[in-house]
């Protein structure tokens, strides 16, 4: 606007002194007459003061009633309430407590080995078994006696009871029956130990012992390794100032950076003990495991939610600025119009957790604020501002 007053101005002026001007001042350089030339010198010079003097006047002029020549323009976020949830970042690995080996209980050769590696096995199945060293011959031998026992006793009972018999011989026939059962209950239990079989439904991971081989529980040597990989979990420390914040039943956000995978899933269980080293406890996390791509010790980013609200005020953390009192502040727009002038105003605040690039407001701020975003680190309190779009 300046700019054009200022060319209007010398329109003006070029237009009033015309071309006889420019005519007359060429026409006295012709001439030579030197006190003609100054006294057309000062002519012009008193009218350049005039003018100059004039376009300071429009100058001031427009400072007042321009109001927008000193305006700051700035961008603003209105605030409301949105849901907030806050993670808790931790790094933990993946276990399972049904990564078992499987010993011998007795000694002998490994007949025969039925199963192969990478096999699916469920709970009970016969995994090998052991020559039991004429086990089984002895078993028989002791379930023909217990028969024979069993007929001696039920005849001297049917006896007893007819009133015919001592006492004694019956007692004896009860006892004797009892003793041999016992023999044969412990010699099929001795027996079963000559089977190896999976204590519980999983994956055949390693055959260790080849068939052929002599095994003992005294050699320390496993003969298989059975994980079951649908019984995966994550075990992470929590920090004891958490210890209100992930309970049972908790949101967990998991991450294998090496499968490039995520899953969501949930705080199963949590310790009842806060470890005196690190002052934390432990927190177990299920892990569904449909594909059987996670495995044992696999590394996991976990992320546990341990603060919700769902009606929170969030603004960008950027925004925020800090004075010599340690108090946080940002500039709101206030008394907006409907030209979109407004008033910056500072506002203290006191804000909570954070979450990525947001920051929760806790207090100084209500929903339906205008919140200078860009712009902010230039104004001033009480200084008008331009809200543009």
């Amino acid at each position: 606007m300046k700019n054009a007053l200022i060319i209007t101005l010398i329109s003006l002026l070029t237009t009033s002194c015309g071309n006889g001007t420019i005519e007359s001042v060429e026409t006295l350089i012709a001439e030579g007459n030197l006190e003609a030339i100054k006294l057309k010198k000062q002519e012009i010079t008193a009218k350049q003061k005039e003018l100059t003097a004039e376009l300071r006047l429009l100058d001031s002029v427009i400072k007042i009633k321009d109001s927008n020549s000193k305006l700051a323009l700035v961008t603003t976020i209105k605030t409301e309430e949105k849901q907030f949830n806050h993670y808790l970042d931790l790094q933990g690995n993946v276990m399972t407590k049904q990564n078992v080996l499987i010993y011998p209980e007795m000694a002998g050769t490994l007949l025969r080995v039925y199963v192969k590696e990478g096999q699916n096995v469920r709970k009970g199945q016969l995994l090998a078994t052991i020559d039991d060293g004429g086990m089984s011959s002895q078993l028989e031998q002791l379930k023909t006696q217990a028969a024979l026992a069993k007929t001696t006793f039920e005849r001297q009972k049917r006896l007893w009871e007819q009133k015919i018999g001592s006492e004694i011989q019956y007692l004896q026939a009860e006892t004797n029956y009892q003793a041999v059962m016992n023999s044969v209950k412990q010699g099929e239990s001795q027996l079963a130990k000559s089977n190896i079989r999976a204590p519980f439904s999983g994956i055949i991971d390693n055959v260790i012992q080849e068939q052929g081989t002599v095994v003992s529980p005294a050699s320390g040597q496993a003969v298989f390794r059975i994980v079951n990989l649908s019984e995966m979990y994550i075990e992470v420390d929590v920090p004891e100032s958490y210890i209100n914040g992930v309970t049972v039943g908790k949101e967990v956000k998991i991450y294998f950076p090496v499968l490039g995978d995520s899953i969501t899933s949930a705080v199963r269980q949590t310790g009842n003990f806060i470890n005196p080293t690190n002052r934390s406890f432990r927190v177990e996390i299920a892990v569904p495991n449909k594909n059987n791509t996670i495995k044992p010790n696999l590394t996991a980013r976990v992320q546990i939610n341990d603060y919700s609200n769902n009606a929170a005020i969030l603004i960008p953390q950027s925004l925020i600025s800090e004075n010599a009192e340690g108090e946080q502040y940002v500039y709101i727009a206030t008394e907006v119009d409907s030209n979109n002038m407004a008033v910056a105003k500072k506002q203290v605040i006191r804000t909570g957790l954070t979450q990525g690039d947001y920051v929760e407001v806790l207090s100084g701020i209500a929903t339906e604020v205008q919140v200078i975003m860009e712009g902010a680190r230039n104004v001033r309190e009480n200084q008008k501002v331009k809200i543009i779009q």
